[in-house]
């Protein structure tokens, strides 16, 4: 099947029963962590450790520097106690990145979910496959799924020490999977590509929040806080890169 926005309300059936291989999951993780080789920063481990453990959904918020962030990511959360959700973690993903079969089956298996963005398509026609998409990841995270974004949208160009303003999608999955009596936490992660170091990249996630007791914010208010604890994070792994 084609990812394809005409053809959303398959495509978004497809990712919503999707189960990827839990053990080639695990491999590729591994084999990202092996090549790229992360230094990996925590805020607090042992709160991270309690929050994979506790068996609710996490929402991962990263930063969004270069094309390479997401297998960074991945190699970092093999390195951290996020593994042990490996098999159970959707990464949210532009379609375009879906068009090449062998490249496909790759995100497949790292628990892709297609997106397709406003600036690529339009804002009344992503707006719609959005709906879907939120819907997707909220009936994920339901069966105990965690979900990770990039909710800058796009690669920042400009200072990178410096957030770009969030697109209020991340909010908008917060907010439903709340209202649904889901209760997750929230943990940024911060990303940087140091000169030093023989290049290695360097990702912190932060402290997990319990998003809980935000459960009566709004969308837009949700994504100014996770805005807001990202670009803690952010500051962080720059000062310390």
């Amino acid at each position: 099947m084609d990812v394809d926005l005409a053809r959303s309300d398959a495509v978004y059936e497809h990712y919503r029963e999707h189960q990827q291989d839990r053990f080639r999951a695990k491999l590729m993780y591994g084999m990202l962590a092996a090549r790229i080789r992360p230094v990996v920063q925590f805020a607090s481990r042992d709160r991270l450790v309690r929050a994979a453990r506790s068996g609710n959904p996490l929402l991962i918020a990263a930063n969004h520097v270069s094309e390479r962030d997401p297998l960074v990511l991945a190699a970092a959360g093999f390195r951290s106690p996020i593994r042990r959700r490996i098999g159970h973690m959707r990464v949210l993903a532009k379609d375009e990145l879906f068009e090449d079969p062998e490249q496909r089956r790759k995100i497949d298996t790292l628990g892709g979910i297609p997106v397709f963005r406003p600036k690529d398509h339009g804002v009344r026609a992503a707006a719609a496959a959005a709906g879907q998409m939120f819907g997707v990841c909220v009936d994920r995270m339901k069966r105990g799924d965690s979900i990770a974004v990039f909710p800058e949208g796009t690669c920042n160009d400009g200072d990178v020490t410096r957030l770009q303003k969030l697109g209020t999608g991340i909010g908008h999955i917060a907010h439903r999977a709340l209202r649904a009596g889901l209760d997750i936490s929230l943990v940024s992660a911060g990303i940087a590509y140091p000169d030093d170091d023989r290049g290695r990249p360097v990702v912190e996630f932060g402290e997990p929040i319990d998003l809980s007791r935000f459960r009566d914010e709004t969308p837009a208010s949700l994504t100014r806080i996770i805005q807001g604890d990202l670009q803690h994070v952010v500051d962080d792994v720059y000062h310390a890169a």
